[in-house]
């Protein structure tokens, strides 16, 4: 697909953009409108496609549960193996689309490899993810940061806690959420291992505070977050932090989400994916 329409579609998902602008200026660049809404289905998600473990799988227990935030009580999705014990903890942390059937997907993927896996819901304070995208959109907007973040850092203070873990707690996140693995690793002391895929990178002069490992993964042609790699690593090195950075050359912004069909690249997303599983089993373990 042409990468300017997929770049307009990167700017209506995280900038303020109206969807009918959004949809005016796909016109332009498709030829028509009828074309532009020929096109809007291979760019927004399909979340029909979202299972690749199956909620019911005998393998796994689940639970919607609630743990304390910092504005009441935050919501969240809970995965683990069926078989107790004690197990490495990972906070999973969706994209600016609220937990969703795919995030809940990826939590569950991680329970199967072996983790205790919580995926919070960001949009608690308003009770919670909405169906529509323009709710959704609307709620983002009104997230105060510092409270949010300090609801994730609640979550791995509520991992570390938990009956079934080792005690240890990484994050993995996508996108909004990749942002926030990163903040997780600056502002948490408990984060031993971040995975942030395509996420903002935190200030530099904060990347000193972070006491555990982080890696990166980055679509190559994904030119407005890449934006900020260099400082990043720079940082990093400079702050003597374990990290491990990876582009995927020809691979776009949320390569790794399966239900966003123009964008999901299926090798990178395989090849991040067993990295990511092979990084949290090392530094949680």
């Amino acid at each position: 697909m042409n990468q300017d329409i997929i770049n307009l579609y990167d700017e209506y998902t995280h900038k303020p953009l109206k969807r009918e602008e959004f949809l005016k200026r796909l016109a332009r660049l498709t030829g028509s409108t009828a074309a532009a809404l020929a096109v809007l289905p291979l760019l927004e998600v399909n979340y029909a496609k979202a299972e690749t473990v199956s909620g019911q799988d005998d393998r796994l227990r689940t639970e919607r549960i609630e743990y304390p935030g910092e504005e009441g009580k935050m919501k969240g999705y809970l995965a683990m193996p069926k078989n107790k014990g004690k197990y490495p903890a990972v906070v999973v942390i969706h994209e600016n689309r609220g937990l969703n059937p795919h995030i809940e997907d990826v939590t569950r993927r991680l329970a199967l490899a072996g983790f205790v896996a919580l995926a919070p819901d960001a949009l608690s304070p308003f009770g919670g993810t909405p169906s529509g995208d323009a709710d959704v959109r609307e709620q983002f907007g009104k997230l105060d940061a510092a409270k949010t973040r300090g609801s994730f850092v609640k979550a791995v203070d509520f991992l570390k806690a938990h009956s079934e873990s080792n005690g240890k707690v990484g994050s993995v996140g996508f996108c909004w959420g990749g942002a926030m693995a990163n903040q997780l690793a600056v502002h948490s002391p408990d984060m031993k291992a971040a995975v942030a895929f395509y996420g903002r990178q935190p200030e530099a002069a904060d990347v000193a505070k972070i006491k555990g490992a982080v890696q990166l993964h980055y679509g190559g042609m994904d030119e407005r977050v890449n934006a900020g790699i260099p400082a990043y690593e720079e940082a990093l090195k400079k702050a003597n932090v374990p990290y491990e950075l990876y582009v995927y050359e020809g691979a776009q912004h949320a390569f790794h989400n399966d239900t966003a069909p123009t964008r999901y690249n299926e090798a990178a997303a395989k090849l991040a994916w067993g990295r990511t599983l092979e990084f949290l089993r090392k530094r949680l373990g």
